[in-house]
């Protein structure tokens, strides 16, 4: 019985991992910015106009970097001092998994090494291994200095995507993603 749980318990996890995957992010910046000077932006419409996704995937990036900016106190103006530009990419990703367990199998039943010796009995089980494919994606948020006409900062985010058939559920995601990516700016300078 404890095996059984052991075994419900590691396909549990399994499922919670890639049904609730988190945002991984990292960012990087150029260490000679101030970056409190910052207090306006635009979007790079040039750049967000290359972006191979959905308009209406697009137009949520864009409403939810205008959310977390605004809670920073960065305002949208038509003379900023950044740019924000978007940049996404994704991959195929096949992860395999193997438990490698080779406890004791109540249910296996033949010959091997059974409770008594060799021979014919209860014994041991092989582990068993799960492949699992998905797409991740990758969202990138560049912030350009508008009078250096250089990358102040880019932050990223990466994540196992689903095929999400609610809208609200994307938009969810959406959000999630920029948020924590944004959660990297301004950088804490050391």
């Amino acid at each position: 019985m404890k095996i059984f749980k052991i075994a419900l318990a590691l396909s549990v996890f399994a499922a919670l991992m890639f049904s609730c995957s988190t945002v991984s992010i990292s960012s990087d910046y150029d260490k000679t910015v101030d970056f409190s000077q910052y207090k306006t932006y635009a979007f790079y419409k040039k750049g967000i106009d290359k972006l191979e996704i959905s308009d209406l995937d697009k137009r949520r990036i864009l409403r939810a970097i205008e959310r977390e900016m605004a809670a920073k106190g960065i305002e949208k103006s038509e003379d900023p001092d950044l740019l924000v530009n978007i940049f996404a990419k994704s991959k195929e990703r096949i992860d395999v998994y193997n438990t490698g367990y080779m406890g004791w199998y109540p249910w296996y039943y033949g010959w091997g090494w059974g409770g008594f010796g060799p021979g014919f009995g209860w014994g041991y089980g092989p582990g068993y291994t799960n492949v699992v494919q998905s797409t991740e994606g990758t969202l990138f948020i560049d912030l350009i200095d508008m009078k250096r006409k250089e990358l102040a900062w880019q932050g990223m985010g990466t994540s196992v995507l689903s095929d999400y058939k609610n809208v609200d559920k994307k938009e969810e995601k959406i959000n999630e993603f920029v948020s924590k990516i944004l959660t990297q700016y301004p950088p804490a300078i050391d």
